[in-house]
């Protein structure tokens, strides 16, 4: 069940709660709950839309899974009411948002996407102490600042560069060490500037020189100017943070620049983990690294959710199965509360050791509000697909390094 959030009338719900007591409905019947109100909030407008309509798509197929599968049974069967929200990929409409889902009387929250939209949408939420289970958002201070009502099931920033630079170095010391400099381009809000300053630090560490850290807005659409710097000074690997739409102009830019780095070694790139960056722009997309999220390719429930995916004409994303499994996670949560108070939910979750996942993760163990049981994986572009090159439990394909010329 979803619907447009402007629906909700707190007039009619009292009206209706008003009714059935008219009726003289047995009070045990009068206590059962018939739905549990749950925010779905992403950017499905604006410059990160296409990745916050891949969200919402993955939120709604579990919703549809949950009520499909008799509802939350400890609510006597309670549906999922999903309350569809637009922050429009702006701070100020998605913290307008929370408050009227607050007015509406939401249980709990899924989605924001973005850092810079979940930074402030989990602060507006914890003023209302509504329970916020964050899709995305790898900003680090998401889960930092002490908020009890925010939980984030997948990893941050952090734990993407404290995997990814080591990997770099095991994969770069297989080869002989042929790389030996990098260029970091970022997108400049919160994500990309937090992950390019821990890549930037950590770098030297392995044996690799940053030779410039370039930042740009979102959206860029001309990349032919930091495609010539990244030319005249030839860095060995090229490692982009962005979102979408900026990822994959910056790698086509560079594929018709004739810019052909050893490695181009995305930290939660935007496009290297995107299928529809694969198939639309095959040449491009070749041999990209990535570390970033993904499903473990090893568990059926996950091919079985890219089929669906597929099936609905939409490409098999990040956003997709990361919102499904944090709808998954609240869910449990609601079973386990028995109830749609927040206060409960918000200890439910806290309490949490859902395993009916299919990431590539430890168990699960929140702290501070984050999951610290999830793992980032490396990806690369091989024959058209995209493939889990480490940590090897989950692999099934070996890296090429360097790219071939």
């Amino acid at each position: 069940m979803s619907r447009d959030r402007r629906s909700v009338s707190r007039r009619g719900v009292l009206a209706g709660a008003a009714a059935v007591a008219a009726l003289g409905a047995p009070a045990v019947l009068r206590a059962q709950t018939q739905s549990v109100k749950v925010g779905i909030i992403h950017p499905v407008t604006g410059g990160v839309s296409y990745s916050g309509t891949q969200g919402r798509a993955g939120a709604l197929m579990a919703v549809e899974d949950v009520n499909g599968k008799g509802g939350i049974k400890s609510l006597g069967g309670a549906k999922i009411d999903a309350l569809l929200s637009d922050a429009q990929s702006k701070v100020d409409v998605a913290v307008s948002e929370i408050e009227k889902y607050h007015e509406a009387g939401v249980s709990a929250i899924v989605g924001g996407y973005a850092s810079f939209i979940c930074l402030a949408t989990t602060q507006a939420a914890a003023k209302h102490d509504i329970p916020y289970v964050v899709d995305v958002g790898t900003d680090d201070r998401i889960v930092s600042g002490g908020l009890t009502n925010t939980f984030r099931f997948s990893p941050g920033y952090g734990v993407f560069v404290k995997t990814a630079v080591p990997a770099l170095k095991d994969i770069n010391a297989a080869a002989g060490n042929p790389a030996k400099t990098a260029i970091i381009v970022h997108e400049d809000s919160a994500f990309g500037t937090g992950t390019a300053g821990l890549l930037a630090k950590e770098l030297p560490g392995i044996g690799i020189e940053v030779l410039e850290v370039i930042k740009h807005p979102t959206p860029t659409l001309d990349f032919n100017n930091i495609v010539l710097t990244i030319k005249a000074k030839n860095p060995d690997i090229v490692i982009p943070a962005n979102y979408y739409n900026e990822y994959v102009i910056l790698a086509r830019t560079m594929l018709q620049q004739k810019v052909r780095p050893k490695a181009i070694y995305s930290v939660l790139g935007g496009g290297a983990s995107q299928y529809r960056f694969v198939k639309e722009f095959p040449e491009a997309a070749k041999y990209i690294m990535d570390c970033n999220h993904w499903y473990n390719p090893k568990v059926p429930a996950a091919l079985e959710l890219k089929k669906r995916t597929e099936a609905k004409d939409l490409f098999y994303t990040y956003e997709v199965f990361l919102n499904y499994t944090a709808v998954m996670l609240l869910a449990d949560a609601l079973e386990r509360a028995a109830s749609t108070d927040r206060a409960k939910i918000t200890a439910a979750l806290a309490s949490s050791t859902w395993s009916g996942h299919f990431m590539p993760y430890g168990p699960t163990k929140f702290e501070n509000g984050q999951n610290t049981g999830a793992r980032a994986v490396n990806l690369q572009v091989q024959d058209n697909d995209i493939k889990v090159i480490l940590p090897a439990e989950f692999a099934n394909a070996k890296p090429v390094f360097p790219m071939p010329a």
